[in-house]
């Protein structure tokens, strides 16, 4: 009896879960369609550069954005440019004169050693004519360098 409350407390969840995701989608694509509800967009991270990083570290950058216009700002289709980079973002709207950011995770085991660029696109209901491709750049060291990581 158990284990039937439990399956169906799971099921309710999924399911709320669900309907959240989707009444999000669909806000975020009827604005899409509508000029009319497009803001201005400042980023204020657009290029970081992340220092040394020995080869299995883990990176974390954060870029930051400022809804400059008078509408609800919405960050969606957040892409990394490569398999190494996973990227998390604002995922509710920005209200005028608030702050977003995006999350970016680069795993240096899925690298190289060497120089690295990296590049994230996000897409937003921005009517300026910002560019908002998002990059990050530093060296990745052998693991068993003896250089530090900064």
């Amino acid at each position: 009896m158990k284990k039937i409350f439990l399956l169906v407390g799971i099921c309710a969840i999924a399911v709320v879960a669900c309907n959240n995701t989707e009444s999000n989608t669909a806000d975020v694509e009827s604005v899409m369609k509508d000029s009319s509800k497009f803001t201005t967009i400042q980023w204020i991270d657009t290029s970081i550069d992340f220092g040394s990083k020995k080869m299995g570290d883990m990176v974390s950058i954060v870029f930051r954005c400022k809804n400059t216009g008078d509408k609800p700002l919405y960050l969606y289709q957040v892409h990394p440019g490569c398999g190494c980079t996973v990227a998390d973002y604002t995922k509710t709207p920005i209200a005028p004169g608030a702050m977003g950011q995006v999350n970016a995770q680069f795993d240096t085991k899925k690298s190289h050693p060497g120089e690295v660029h990296k590049t994230i696109y996000v897409s937003a209901n921005n009517s300026n004519p910002v560019n908002n491709y998002l990059k990050f750049s530093g060296m990745v060291l052998p693991a068993d360098s003896t250089q530090s990581s900064k």
